[in-house]
């Protein structure tokens, strides 16, 4: 079936939908408006309704958005439709068979306008199909019921007895096609109150504006929402908040502790923000600073403040979405709920001075790691022998201190885990123990590495910064990811329980940052060891988590702006070396950039599709006095003086040279693959020719794959 569009010049209006639903959790909200902007616009398109950008808009109690210049009436097409061969439509007569008229019925059109039509195969069947062109809010009310119900949310819940299913309760729906509202259900209910039935108005802010306000086009939503009390523009609603907290900070003589990613959860809990200064007893200052930070900001999102100096200081902003007369009663309340959560803390933290570290480390034996890799106490021992290792893999000068440190970090990197404060506070699992640590009296190095061996806890967070906490992080890393393999629980699609995804990133990242050399299959197969004893399943899973780690280094380049095809040919030579396969891929797209770059590459490929395609397998020696051409002397002596000057350039790690005398070598193969027949009867001079095509391979074997380009 081919298809042609018609253009139909038409009115054009903004499209306006609203859902207004009961709290809906702050971290939903973007994603879900994401969602609902999509589904939207690919509705549209399906449709063939034309229309502009769209724009998102939310607040804790509604998802909205409203899309640009869309075409009342559907555009305007033509399909045309091949059937049946001639001979099986028309009968010797000329006359329609059934065939014929089914083909017409099919294709909406009188069997008078059924064509015969000459294709490549023969005479065919054919029709013009002209499709109707419906109104588009025809169309949208019929699809957008399915559209907003479509929202994804991490969990959704039912309510009264309707059977659809959103975050929270459905209150209501402004569906407006420029001034025009759409009327349309969603859900059905027993009972007839219970329908959800769109309309042309909006409810504003819940305590402060909490009636119905009518909304006439969708150019007036922002500011009768405004007049009502609430700011629906996230962007302009977090500017409005930033503002307001820095304000109250300034009149306490004091500075917001930076979190963006706060200001972000806080702007999607709130309407309108309207926050208040509390303060809290000084004697909870003894507690550390990040349990302090920790309780006001994971539990009641209040915002710290620190001194020009950064000491923190005993006070704080909530936020609230609604002005009272006297906030100073909304700040009691504030600070009430926060006593007890410092209080909380005080005592855990009282608690856990009574102990030491190493007691802590002890207790690890009754804490499981997984089910079927054993205790945390257990992958405690095996993280000591595998920074161990990792530092002789390093093969520094002095590595005495530097081993005792990496030992001590992994004696101890878990212990907090059984500590009151992270039982109570999860969050500040590494960070607790970094604290506890240097109570005790560890040196720095060790305590950092008990808190930064956790890094990078997301994508584009923080590496570890100390040598002993790059080697730890590597070392738990890598026994998870071994450990999780051993008994095959590998990552299949979106799931991914242990994260090993991002932590195969995180080693590649660290290794790459740090400029880490060693042998990576040498690290994962001394991992491996730990959980499996025969050889051959060693092997086995040492080839799936190398697989593993390779495919997400050649997600995380081509991620980065590197080509696919030098990651691809790099990679496939070799990822032992991670700083070394880098610096190949850089080379690699330096040179693809070249002007003769295809026909080099296309040299070297056919190098190495002969080779592949030969039967030796031995490797075989070049015997100069079998040559019988120029063209295989003059290749085999060109490449015996490149071989030195590339091995040269590629112990330095400068393969931008490298590649540079390797490209110069193509006029001779070239030359060589014109005058010369590699496969010929004579197996020693067939043999010597493929020794020859060997000894031009080995020239650039380590560095690039060409056949992957």
């Amino acid at each position: 079936m081919t298809t042609n569009l018609t253009s139909t010049d038409c009115v054009k209006k903004e499209l306006l939908v609203e859902v207004g639903a009961e709290e809906i959790p702050a971290g939903y909200i973007f994603p879900a408006l994401e969602a609902f902007r999509e589904n939207i616009l690919k509705s549209l398109d399906k449709f063939r309704i034309e229309h502009g950008t769209a724009q998102i808009f939310g607040t804790p109690r509604r998802l909205a958005i409203i899309v640009e210049d869309v075409a009342l009436i559907q555009k305007a097409q033509t399909s045309t439709l091949t059937g049946p061969p001639a001979g099986a439509g028309f009968d010797k007569e000329g006359k329609p068979t059934i065939a014929a008229y089914k083909f017409a019925e099919k294709a909406g059109v009188s069997i008078d306008e059924i064509k015969i039509v000459e294709t490549d195969k023969g005479n065919y069947l054919s029709a013009t199909k002209e499709e109707k062109c419906e109104a588009t809010s025809a169309i949208l009310e019929s699809t957008l019921p399915e559209i907003i119900l479509a929202t994804p949310f991490p969990k959704s819940m039912r309510w009264g007895d309707l059977s659809i299913s959103f975050a929270r309760p459905i209150i209501s729906v402004l569906a407006l096609l420029g001034e025009t509202p759409l009327k349309f259900e969603i859900g059905v209910s027993t009972s007839l109150s219970q329908n959800i039935k769109s309309s042309d108005f909006v409810f504003g802010h819940p305590f402060m504006y909490p009636k119905k306000y009518k909304v006439q086009s969708p150019s007036q939503y922002k500011q009768i929402l405004k007049d009502a009390g609430v700011i629906v523009d996230i962007e302009e609603r977090r500017a409005i908040l930033k503002e307001k907290i820095e304000a109250v900070a300034k009149q306490n003589s004091s500075i917001i502790l930076q979190d963006e990613e706060l200001i972000d959860i806080v702007t999607n809990l709130v309407e309108y923000p309207y926050p208040v200064l509390g303060r809290f007893d000084e004697r909870f200052l003894e507690v550390p600073d990040e349990a302090l930070i920790t309780a006001m900001r994971e539990h009641q999102k209040y915002f710290s403040l620190v001194d020009r100096d950064g000491k923190l200081l005993p006070c704080f902003i909530a936020v609230n979405n609604t002005l009272t007369k006297d906030m100073n009663v909304v700040a009691k309340g504030h600070e009430k709920v926060l006593r007890a959560r410092l209080s909380d803390a005080q005592f855990f933290y009282k608690v856990d001075l009574e102990s030491t570290m190493d007691k802590f480390a002890e207790k690890l034996k009754k804490v499981t790691f997984q089910a079927q890799l054993g205790s945390m106490f257990e992958k405690r021992e095996r993280l000591i022998k595998l920074v161990s290792y990792i530092v002789d893999l390093l093969k520094l000068e002095d590595s005495e201190a530097l081993k005792r440190d990496t030992i001590r970090a992994a004696e101890l990197c878990k212990a907090d885990l059984v500590s009151q404060m992270v039982i109570e506070f999860t969050k500040l699992q590494g960070v607790i123990g970094r604290v506890y640590a240097l109570k005790q009296g560890e040196n720095g190095e060790v305590a950092n590495a008990i808190e930064q061996h956790y890094r990078p806890v997301h994508a584009g967070a923080a590496l570890p910064d100390t040598l002993t906490s790059k080697i730890l992080a590597i070392a738990d890393k890598i026994d998870t990811i071994c450990g999780c393999f051993s008994i095959d629980l590998v990552p299949t699609g979106a799931s991914d329980p242990y994260a090993l995804r991002r932590q195969s990133i995180g080693i590649v990242q660290i290794m790459i940052a740090s400029n880490f050399t060693f042998s990576l299959s040498e690290l994962i197969k001394k991992s491996v060891t730990f959980y499996v004893v025969e050889q051959e399943r060693q092997n086995i899973v040492t080839q799936n988590v190398m697989g593993f780690i390779k495919a997400r280094v050649a997600n995380l380049l081509i991620d980065q702006g590197d080509s696919k095809e030098a990651v691809a040919s790099a990679l496939s030579v070799g990822l032992d070396n991670l700083p070394d396969a880098l610096l190949r891929i850089k080379a690699l797209d330096i040179l693809r950039q070249a002007p003769d770059f295809e026909p080099l590459s296309a040299a070297f490929k056919r190098v190495v599709n002969i080779l592949k395609k030969s039967d030796t397998t031995q490797k075989l020696d070049v015997n100069p006095s079998l040559f019988s051409s120029e063209a295989e002397k003059s290749l085999y002596g060109a490449s015996i003086k490149l071989s030195e000057q590339v091995n040269s350039f590629i112990s330095k790690g400068d393969y931008d040279l490298a590649l540079k005398e390797i490209a110069s070598l193509r006029p001779e193969v070239d030359r060589f693959f014109d005058d010369v027949m590699v496969m010929v009867d004579d197996e020693a001079i067939k043999n010597n020719r493929i020794a020859l095509l060997s000894t031009v391979a080995s020239i650039f074997e380590n560095i690039a794959d060409f056949s992957q380009i």
